[in-house]
């Protein structure tokens, strides 16, 4: 289905109207984080979801399954296995060919949650194709999300138009940021941008923070990528993180080596704590910086297809769970250790 445009504020004034809205009700009514917001408050008053929280010292990492590889999974089977496996919540694809197609959110993302809150697990992400304010698709993914107790949201990358300057076209992704993050602020959502590796716009730190300079920091910010940020910063990355770790919202992890192949050279996926990321010195930073941010737990080397978000896979799924459950505590080891 193509994007079609709609002005903000009409959307505003009738997505009560659009429909899909009865089943968000018992989400809401049953969704534990809801309740704990609800209990926060006092005299009647909404909590103030940007309010900053108290600092109670550096405490273990969120850590959430990116549902991209589970998708050979139901949302039922899905969220038992990422309880089993030992994550607090789930980052959930919706996208096109997510767990959640983006025309099916209002009735089909309280049904992932409702799957989730069974097996006692958070629902605080998610992981869209969101990059146009004035879109009508993208605002009903963000005002289900903001219905459902969704908080943070990854949006989807910007790439160069080769007919533009470069500064052009980054001077129209700070546009489109700084109207996603009005929109951000009338649904009480924080939107992430990732850095990627590659031609995409925003593979550097630098370039990334230009394009955030007019966006409001309080709801639009950064999912910081170690894995991403090493490949393109080298020995530098350390100082592009010196740069933005005021704006990062959440974080991804995964980790990487380069290897070589008839002379061609190419970041490979590897399992956690065997790559070239430095997580002993990253994470020591985080702590340093005081970043305390849900996490995206992410699998990228071979699993059978898994890691490439496929509905079917080549290797039996304990397979994959046994390398998901590997990284996790590996993560949870080198992060106590730093």
């Amino acid at each position: 289905m193509a994007k079609t445009p709609m002005n903000r504020k009409d959307f505003l004034l009738t997505s009560a109207l659009l429909g899909g809205l009865a089943p968000l009700a018992g989400v809401l009514k049953n969704d534990p984080s809801q309740k704990r917001r609800e209990s926060a408050t006092s005299d009647g008053e909404r909590a103030d979801p940007f309010a900053a929280v108290p600092d109670q010292g550096q405490q273990e990492l969120e850590m959430h399954l990116f549902s991209k590889h589970l998708h050979f999974l139901d949302y039922e089977d899905m969220a038992k296995a990422a309880s089993d496996i030992g994550f607090q919540g789930v980052d959930l694809t919706v996208r096109p060919g997510g767990h959640v197609e983006p025309e099916r959110v209002r009735e089909d993302l309280p049904r992932a949650i409702e799957a989730l809150q069974r097996e006692g697990l958070m629902h605080r992400m998610m992981t869209t194709a969101v990059d146009d304010a004035d879109d009508q698709i993208d605002q009903a993914v963000l005002s289900t999300a903001a219905e459902t107790g969704i908080e943070y949201y990854r949006m989807n990358w910007f790439r160069y138009d080769p007919e533009r300057e470069l500064t052009e076209s980054v001077a129209r992704f700070r546009h489109k940021l700084e109207a996603l993050g009005e929109l951000n602020r009338e649904f009480g959502l924080i939107g992430c941008y990732q850095n990627h590796a590659g031609l995409m716009a925003g593979a550097s730190m630098w370039e990334l923070a230009t394009m955030l300079e007019q966006a409001d920091p309080e709801v639009m910010g950064i999912q910081y990528d170690i894995r991403h940020a090493t490949v393109e910063g080298g020995l530098s990355w350390e100082t592009g993180l010196r740069l933005v770790h005021p704006k990062i919202r959440t974080l991804a992890l995964k980790d990487f080596r380069w290897s070589e192949n008839d002379g061609n050279w190419r970041a490979e996926n590897v399992p956690i704590g065997e790559g070239m990321v430095d997580f002993t010195k990253y994470f020591r930073l985080l702590k340093e910086y005081g970043v305390q941010v849900p996490v995206s737990i992410h699998f990228e080397y071979p699993l059978g297809g898994a890691e490439r978000g496929r509905s079917e896979i080549t290797v039996d799924k304990e397979v994959v769970f046994r390398a998901m459950k590997r990284d996790l505590q590996t993560l949870r080891r080198l992060w106590r250790e730093a």
